[in-house]
C-alpha cells in the first residue's frame, strides 16, 4: 500500500476552510509528523540528530563543569579556613604578651566560634633519609581540639594530653614521605637558634610523633607540624609570647563587621587581616575560570541550535508544498509558523530535558566515574599533589542549573523562529507554480 501523503491525512483530519487552535492537536500532530523522518528525508533527519546531541552534551557537560566548579571552590574554602582563621589578629605596638587575655575578650563577642592564640615558624623536619621544609604551629591542646580540620581528621594516635605529651602532630603525607609512624623520632631544625659570641646557630632537637592527621588536601598534609604552645615558644625564642591570634567566626560572609566587633574589644594598635584578603587571587582565579568555561562550552549549545536553523531551513524548501497546500485548505501563516516553531523547539526541549539528566547522573556519581576511568586506563586521572584535595568535587548550585536550562532552551526557542516565519511566508502560488 502506497505510503499516506501529508496532504490526504489532513484532509481527513482537518475540514476545509476551519481554522486550527493555536499549539492544538491538528498543529501538534503535524508537528510531530515532520520530526518522524522518511526515507527521501534522511538528511534532514541526520541534522536533527546531531542538533539533538548537540544539546544534550552540551546541557551536560555545562552541568558538570559548572558542578564540579562549584565544589572545588567550596571544598578549598572549606580547608583553607578550617585550618587557617578567618580573621588573624597581629600586634604593632608591641609584642603579643598579652594573647590570654585579649583571647578571652574576644571570645566573648557574639558570633566568635574559636580564638587560639598561636606561635609559628619555619623548619627543616629531617629524618636519617629524607628532609622537607615544614611550618611548625605552636598551640595550645584546647585550641587544637578545637581545630575540628584537624582534629576532626586523625587518623592515628591521639591529641588527649598534647599539652604535656611534648610531641608532635604531622600530616599523612609528611609521615608518608619522611617514613614516619606512632612513635618515632622527627629532628627539626631552626635557623632562629641560640645567639652565641660565634653567631647564631641553628637549633636542632628531636620529638616523638604522636598522633597523624589527613586533611584531604596535599597542601597541608605535607606541610604543617603541630607542637605544644610552650614548646613552640621554647623552640623559637618566644617565651611568653604568641606570633598573632587566629580568630573564626560563624558566618565569613559577614566578616567586616566581626573585624568592627575585634578591634573595639582589644582596645590596643593591632593588624587585622580577613580570609578575603590573603586568599583574595586564589578565588579570584577560581570565579575567572569559571565564567570563562561557561561561555566556552556555551558555545556547544549554540553549534547545536545553528544545527536546528539549518535543518529546519532545509525541511522548509522539502516541505513547501506541503505547505502551499495547507494555506490553500485555510491554515493561517500563524498556524503553519507554530508548527515549525513546534518542530524545532522539541528537538531543543528534548535535548536539554536529556542533557539535564545525564549532567546530574555524572554529578551525582562522579567520584566512581573517575575511579572507574583511572582503573580502566591505569592512570590516575586527579592527582591530589597537583589539585590539592584527594577527591574530585561536585556540587550542583540550583541557580547554575536553571541558568544553563533557560539559557539552552531560549537559543533553542530562537533558533528556531526565522525558519518557521520563512515557512510561514512562503507563497502558495509560487509553491505550487511547477507541481
Amino acid at each position: 500500500m502506497a505510503e499516506q501523503t501529508l496532504e490526504q491525512a489532513v484532509m481527513r483530519k482537518q475540514p476545509a476552510g476551519s481554522a486550527t487552535m493555536p499549539f492544538g492537536m491538528f498543529e501538534r500532530m503535524l508537528a510531530m509528523r515532520y520530526l518522524r523522518a522518511r526515507r527521501k528525508e534522511g538528511f534532514i533527519s541526520v541534522i536533527a540528530g546531531f542538533s539533538f546531541l548537540g544539546i544534550v552534551l552540551g546541557v551536560a557537560t555545562l552541568i558538570i563543569v559548572m558542578a564540579v566548579m562549584n565544589g572545588f571552590r567550596t571544598e578549598l574554602l572549606s580547608k583553607i579556613l578550617g585550618m587557617n582563621g578567618h580573621l588573624v589578629l597581629q600586634p604593632i605596638d608591641r609584642v603579643l604578651d598579652d594573647y590570654d587575655d585579649l583571647a578571652k575578650r574576644i571570645s566573648g563577642i557574639d558570633g566568635i566560634v574559636l580564638a587560639m592564640p598561636y606561635v609559628d615558624g619555619q623548619a627543616l623536619a629531617s629524618t636519617h633519609t629524607q628532609n622537607s621544609g615544614v611550618i611548625v604551629r605552636g598551640l595550645s591542646e584546647a585550641s587544637l581540639k578545637g581545630l575540628k580540620s584537624v582534629s576532626g581528621n586523625i587518623r592515628q594516635g591521639t591529641i588527649d594530653g598534647f599539652d604535656t605529651a611534648e610531641g608532635l602532630v604531622i600530616g599523612s603525607r609528611l609521615a608518608q614521605m619522611l617514613g614516619l609512624s606512632l612513635g618515632d623520632k622527627l629532628t627539626l631544625v631552626s635557623p632562629r637558634g641560640t645567639v652565641t659570641p660565634f653567631g647564631t646557630t641553628p637549633r636542632v632537637k628531636s620529638y616523638p610523633v604522636t598522633a597523624i592527621f589527613e586533611i584531604g588536601m596535599s597542601e597541608y598534609d605535607l606541610a604543617f607540624i603541630f607542637m605544644p604552645m610552650g614548646e613552640a615558644q621554647l623552640y623559637f625564642n618566644q617565651e611568653g609570647l604568641a606570633s598573632g591570634i587566629e580568630i573564626f567566626v560563624e558566618d565569613p560572609d559577614r566578616i567586616d563587621s566581626y573585624r568592627i566587633a575585634v578591634s573595639a574589644a582589644v582596645d590596643r594598635q593591632i593588624y587585622l587581616s580577613d580570609w578575603r584578603q590573603r586568599n583574595r587571587s586564589f578565588f579570584s582565579a577560581l570565579q575567572v575560570e569559571r565564567n570563562v568555561m561557561f561561555l566556552i562550552l556555551t558555545l556547544i549549545v549554540l553549534v547545536a541550535a545553528l544545527n536546528i536553523v539549518s535543518g529546519l531551513i532545509m525541511l522548509v524548501k522539502d516541505k513547501g508544498r506541503d505547505i502551499a497546500v495547507l494555506r490553500t485548505m485555510g491554515a493561517t501563516r500563524g498556524a503553519i509558523m507554530r508548527v515549525f516553531f513546534m518542530t524545532g523547539a522539541s528537538i531543543g526541549t528534548l535535548g536539554t530535558l536529556a542533557g539535564l539528566l545525564l549532567g546530574v547522573t555524572v554529578c551525582l556519581n562522579i567520584e566512581s566515574i573517575r575511579q572507574f576511568i583511572g582503573h580502566l586506563t591505569g592512570t590516575e586521572l586527579f592527582a591530589s599533589e597537583f589539585y590539592y584535595l584527594s577527591q574530585l568535587p561536585a556540587e550542583m548550585a540550583l541557580m547554575d542549573v536553571v541558568a544553563v536550562v533557560g539559557m539552552t532552551l531560549g537559543l533553542s526557542f530562537l533558533a528556531t523562529l526565522y525558519p518557521a516565519w520563512r515557512a510561514a511566508k512562503l507563497d502558495p502560488v509560487e509553491a505550487l507554480r511547477y507541481e
